[in-house]
């Protein structure tokens, strides 16, 4: 269908977001080097993150108790390249996303799939206000002191949010690295951030364990190929193509 469909000849496609999935309504671009990302088992860029984070919104959540469990944070909107320019500004569109989904009293999660900028490597942290705890899951080796500007922004995020809110910071902001499956290239790492949230949603756990779940320790090939399925049919069905 792609093939066929004008996208291989330069027309692009926009994709209407509304507020419910990243907290504000926007559009977005796709083009053929997208399509092209998952047919080719490419480097991911934001906007293949963000439309397979819209298919598990409206297929997985949407009318579910999930949608008070599990937020999403747009990835083009908080990366290292914005940080570095203005990080108070990226503190403060953390903030202002924590302040839209409700008082966050009870334990949920916010995914921020994070880039380390320039089509870089992907990285997700999931955030649990309540609990002042904050889950590192990288598909390579190391922590989050890759990147301390985003720690440092995350962290200053979740204190003012908690301020402004009036509850009390009982305790420091605790960081887990999850011992989550490795990567064993240099281009799946946009689909791991995806399969991990993916399988964190799916079994309804804002708690994540240390060791990571015990029913994956570990992707395949065929399992990421899963998720590329569901998102083109995902794509078929809302008539981008």
């Amino acid at each position: 269908m792609v093939e066929e469909s004008d996208i291989m000849h330069g027309a692009i496609r926009s994709v209407d977001f509304d507020e419910s999935v990243f907290g504000f309504a926007h559009s977005e671009i796709i083009a053929k080097e997208d399509m092209q990302q998952l047919f080719e088992h490419e480097e991911l860029g934001i906007v293949v993150i963000h439309t397979y984070i819209w298919y598990m919104y409206v297929t997985l959540m949407r009318g579910t108790e999930l949608c008070n469990r599990f937020n999403f944070i747009a990835a083009s909107r908080i990366n290292t390249t914005f940080i570095t320019k203005n990080p108070t500004s990226v503190k403060n569109e953390l903030v202002d996303r924590f302040m839209a989904a409700g008082d966050n009293t009870t334990p949920s999660l916010y995914f921020l799939p994070f880039n380390s900028g320039n089509g870089g490597h992907w990285v997700l942290v999931a955030m649990d206000l309540s609990r002042l705890m904050v889950y590192y899951l990288d598909s390579l080796s190391g922590d989050w002191s890759k990147y301390p500007s985003m720690k440092k922004t995350v962290d200053a995020a979740i204190l003012k949010f908690r301020s402004k809110k009036n509850y009390r910071n009982r305790k420091d902001i605790t960081w887990i690295r999850v011992q989550c499956p490795q990567q064993n290239n240099s281009i799946d790492c946009g689909f791991f951030v995806l399969r991990f949230m993916r399988d964190i949603t799916a079994l309804n756990r804002i708690d994540i364990p240390k060791m990571y779940f015990e029913e994956y320790k570990s992707y395949s090939r065929a399992y990421l190929d899963k998720m590329k399925d569901e998102l083109c049919q995902f794509i078929v069905d809302q008539r981008i193509i």
